[in-house]
């Protein structure tokens, strides 16, 4: 079906990359939020971590829907074979995203949300220590979502340049 000379699997291919850079593109900006806000005031962090959980739960999770909905139909209507390495690399790659951002991502900011507003409560007016188990929960969030910024940039440069064709 074509409307204007651009037909469905046009479209496809624009909402594929519109959810893959607003619904993935924020998640990057998490990086600077955290160590900002930890420099600014250690208060912030509640909100850092509200932030962080709702571009995952309104912004990355749908993405990765719309993104792998549409991927799935321009393989079925274009002339892809999910057997190509970068195709099958790229869906798996963006699997390991979703769960990423279920089972921890979305899990470990309600954590550590938790844990910094309760740790601002006892500090009472005063200057705010976070505990050792924030601080290395925190840094392994931080750890995990390099990572996973990572598996972006692959999955962007396989999309582009589709190695083996």
């Amino acid at each position: 079906m074509t409307v204007s000379g651009v037909g469905s699997y046009e479209i496809s291919v624009f909402l594929h990359v519109a959810a893959a850079v607003v619904g993935l593109g924020a998640t990057f900006a998490m990086a600077l939020a955290f160590p900002l806000a930890l420099r600014m005031d250690p208060r912030h962090l509640p909100y850092v971590h509200a932030l962080s959980l709702r571009i995952s739960q309104f912004f990355a999770l749908p993405a990765l829907v719309v993104i792998l909905a549409t991927g799935f139909y321009q393989v079925g209507d274009g002339d892809w074979e999910l057997g190509d390495l970068w195709l099958s690399a790229s869906l798996a790659i963006v699997v390991v995203i979703a769960i990423l951002t279920v089972a921890y991502f979305i899990p470990a900011d309600r954590r550590l949300g938790a844990m910094a507003a309760s740790e601002i409560e006892a500090a009472g007016p005063g200057e705010v220590t976070l505990s050792d188990g924030y601080q290395r929960a925190a840094q392994r969030e931080g750890g995990v979502g390099a990572l996973t910024g990572a598996l972006v940039v692959i999955v962007i440069y396989l999309m582009v340049i589709k190695p083996g064709l």
